[in-house]
């Protein structure tokens, strides 16, 4: 629980610290790269302002949530989703339901950019975000232990870790924000009742969330909360909250050394068996070889 617990005391620091500050600290860069760890203080109270995108971005939202407003719509960002931007596009992000949040942010200048997407006859992101789906679980998690790993590291390879796995997020992130319809709308009335909900069990991934426990926390019906919370976030509860918790063990593996029991059971999950089960079907390994496989890959 180690990485979360210092995500969230860095979130309330910088709230109460400094307000609607924006700290933008590099983390690596190459020739038409960059990758930035990037932590926002607003709150309800901290008035929204335009922005544009300077180049091509997607930022990894580790922690916190806020609302996301640009040409395409409106789009509550949630830990595990990608915010996607092209260059020149205006955008505004507001905390009207809560304060702080936490993105690692990749930016790739535009002859960079186009030569992936050329690869994929994709030429721009036709969406503003991707949910927190199943196929980005195990990339998100691999950002997080990246940069709790470069963080505590003394390698000096640590810029092509981050290389590759930039390029496998611009793959990621076409793919799955070109295909389907155009995005959801959010529903203003709903949607800090939802962002609650959400916050609530990123706080606490390890607890009994039940849909009627939730439904009664954002007061709304069972039915109206599975339907707009499925609109808002892209996932059923019962899926953002597993995936949340599988998320958290994947960084847990590689970044620390505690017994994959403890993991489990620390995780939310009854037993190591239902663990080992989930986490296969999830990220394609079993937690035993997923540890080994991604502490190699960062030796």
């Amino acid at each position: 629980m180690l990485y979360r617990v210092r995500l969230e005391i860095f979130l309330a620091k910088i709230a109460v610290e400094s307000g609607p500050s924006l700290l933008r600290q590099a983390l690596a860069c190459g020739n038409g790269w960059s990758v930035s760890d990037v932590i926002c203080g607003a709150g309800p109270y901290d008035r929204p302002f335009e922005e544009q995108h300077s180049q091509h971005s997607i930022a990894v939202v580790v922690g916190g949530s806020f609302q996301y407003q640009s040409r395409g719509g409106r789009e509550l960002m949630t830990p595990g989703s990608l915010m996607l931007g092209n260059p020149g596009q205006y955008f505004e992000c507001g905390h009207e339901h809560g304060i702080g949040d936490r993105c690692i942010s990749f930016a790739y200048e535009t002859e960079y950019f186009e030569g992936l997407a050329s690869e994929m006859d994709v030429p721009y992101f036709s969406k503003t975000r991707v949910p927190p789906i199943r196929d980005l679980s195990g990339l998100v998690a691999r950002v997080w232990a990246g940069f709790i790993g470069s963080s505590n590291s003394r390698e000096t390879d640590t810029d092509q870790l981050w290389k590759e796995v930039g390029v496998e997020l611009v793959g990621r992130a076409l793919e799955n924000a070109n295909k389907g319809g155009p995005g959801l709308k959010s529903f203003a009335a709903t949607e800090s009742r939802v962002t609650r909900i959400v916050r609530l069990i990123d706080s606490h991934p390890e607890s009994d969330h039940g849909l009627e426990s939730l439904a009664r926390e954002a007061r709304l019906s069972r039915y109206h909360f599975l339907r707009v919370f499925q609109q808002l976030t892209g996932l059923t509860p019962h899926q953002y909250l597993r995936r949340t918790r599988l998320r958290c063990a994947a960084t847990r593996l590689i970044v620390e050394s505690a017994p994959i029991l403890d993991i489990a059971l620390d995780s939310g999950f009854g037993d190591v068996s239902n663990f080992n089960h989930a986490f296969r079907a999830e990220f394609g390994l079993s937690p035993r070889s997923y540890r080994k496989h991604h502490r190699n890959a960062h030796e």
